[in-house]
């Protein structure tokens, strides 16, 4: 009797649980983020150009006039990334403004030259708009103006009180550096660090701190455990800006990661979905045959031996080490290459370093594959042997193709733009979007390709690029700021993998997982990296 093969599809009850699974877990994400708004209004407006997005807790009451607070994103972020502060702020009886900069969120317009006087000059142009906005409202106190930034808009906040007197109090959460900051300006000034931070932030918070001890009041609090973006999560920090506002009214306990927390059980509800929707959408493998093994000829649906040999890639000696140096080099070669490829005419920043690094690595993965097939376990199939499938299998696919890669597309962007950060595509997005995707498409088929089906495989090559990604910006081939997204890109590309070992388990094309991991990864890469 021959052994149950490891490729089996899961059975229809199995599916049933996932789908259960799946539904339940959407339908507490949703009930969780709608909490989140309770007792809160929301008013999108644009001025100037500028995306803005007001806050309060309840409607304005006739005569009485509340702090009002502007809310600032850092590098990469966008006015949904600072949505639980604005929370959190409305609910002590203010009222916050967020707001896109150029280049980031749902603003269209792009951000020159990041870090130049080009840049800062439009950072301080937006920021004036919603300042002026702000004030214009009739129930917001004039004079009680509070700035309040994260990373790049902390630099933007402080550098602009410095020059506006008028404004009443400033948060800079970690600043990426005071050398601007002259003695006791702004006067009010809260400086918030994470304590896991890299070591600069916590120099500039310092060094502000004492630049203004002797002629304001200035504080520096570390929130202990807590990175650059978890920092603006910590209920420590959201307690020290309610704090800090001027005469807020409200008493209400911060609620930092509601919306995000919403949104991974929503992430988890369409990760698990997708077994359902693979059994519903794709046929059944045959139960011997593994997804690597040459094609024989029959109809996908038929039966196949239960005792076909293993690929002739497992009795190749030192087969994962020849694995893992393909890797390595594929991976270097790939951070070297992109540090010379003109990718910063891409308008997206950081994203178009990203995209050439997986577009070199994916053309040398595939290469190595198609030289050396029996060492990656993959079969060629002999001369004469049919490869086209009946008409009624090539709609099946084709209709499963879409149907999956849509639900990649929703699984995705939907969790992030509500409980994270702007994932709608706007202005030159729209055709980045196909660009960054291609080359994701490109180093998850060479992942694909080379791993042969195996997920232990495919797992060592994707934490080989992580590696090497994370590294390059050590030494100075890929820009510093790749090392703050890694850990979302190593998420995702983890997401992809598990998504690939459920799908090798149906007779679908070999390439369906690199479409759908293309759709989970690029989509992120091009919707949420400033536009520049």
């Amino acid at each position: 009797m021959s052994a149950p093969s490891p490729h089996r599809p899961p059975r229809t009850r199995t599916a049933v649980l996932f789908a259960v699974l799946a539904a339940v877990a959407a339908g507490l994400g949703t009930l969780v983020l709608v909490r989140a708004d309770a007792g809160l209004t929301a008013r999108q407006v644009t001025v100037g150009g500028v995306p803005m997005t007001e806050v309060r807790a309840g409607p304005p009451t006739p005569g009485v006039r509340r702090p009002g607070v502007v809310i600032a994103h850092g590098f990469a972020g966008s006015a949904q990334l600072m949505r639980p502060i604005a929370d959190t702020v409305a609910r002590r009886g203010a009222v916050a403004l967020l707001f896109d900069f150029a280049g980031h969120g749902a603003n269209p317009a792009r951000l020159p030259g990041a870090g130049s006087n080009t840049s800062a000059a439009t950072l301080d142009a937006d920021l004036d708009a919603a300042v002026g906005y702000l004030r214009s409202r009739p129930d917001v106190d004039a004079d009680g103006i509070v700035l309040m930034g994260h990373s790049m808009g902390a630099g933007a906040v402080t550098r602009y009180a410095t020059g506006h007197p008028e404004i009443a109090r400033t948060v800079a959460i970690s600043l990426p550096e005071a050398g601007e900051l002259p003695p006791g300006r702004p006067t009010e000034l809260l400086l918030i660090v994470g304590g896991a931070e890299f070591p600069a932030f916590r120099r500039a918070a310092d060094d502000a701190a004492r630049r203004g001890a002797s002629t304001g009041r200035r504080s520096a609090v570390v929130v202990p455990g807590v990175e650059h973006i978890s920092v603006l999560f910590a209920a420590r920090t959201h307690r020290e800006i309610a704090d800090w506002l001027p005469g807020g009214d409200g008493t209400a306990r911060p609620r930092p990661i509601a919306r995000l927390a919403g949104a991974a059980l929503l992430m988890f509800a369409f990760g698990v979905g997708v077994v359902p929707l693979a059994a519903l959408l794709l046929p059944r493998r045959a139960t011997g045959r593994r997804p690597t093994d040459p094609p024989s000829g029959r109809e996908p649906d038929a039966p196949v031996p239960t005792d076909s040999p293993a690929p002739s890639g497992d009795r190749v000696p030192f087969g994962g080490l020849l694995l893992l140096a393909l890797a390595v080099l594929a991976a270097v070669v790939g951070a070297a290459v992109a540090a010379v490829l003109p990718t910063a005419r891409l308008p997206l920043a950081v994203g178009g370093h990203v995209a050439g690094f997986l577009l070199v690595t994916g053309v040398l993965l595939v290469a190595g594959q198609r030289w050396l097939p029996g060492w990656f376990g993959v079969s060629q199939p002999p001369p004469g042997t049919p490869v086209s499938a009946s008409r009624r299998a090539t709609a099946r696919t084709a209709v499963a193709t879409l149907a999956l890669t849509g639900y990649a597309v929703l699984a995705v962007a939907l969790p992030i733009h509500l409980g994270l950060t702007s994932a709608l595509p706007v202005g030159a997005r729209w055709w980045l979007l196909p660009l960054v995707a291609g080359a994701c498409l490109l180093f998850l088929l060479g992942v694909e390709l080379v791993a042969a089906g195996r997920t232990g495989r495919h797992l060592l090559v994707v934490a080989v690029t992580v590696v090497v990604l994370t590294a390059s910006t050590m030494v100075g081939l890929a820009p510093g700021f790749v090392v703050l997204v890694v850990p979302l890109f190593a998420l995702l590309l983890g997401w992809q993998a598990a998504w690939a070992t459920v799908l090798r388990r149906y007779a679908g094309p070999r390439w369906l997982p690199a479409v759908l991991g293309a759709a989970l990864v690029g989509w992120p890469i091009a919707t949420t990296l400033p536009l520049s």
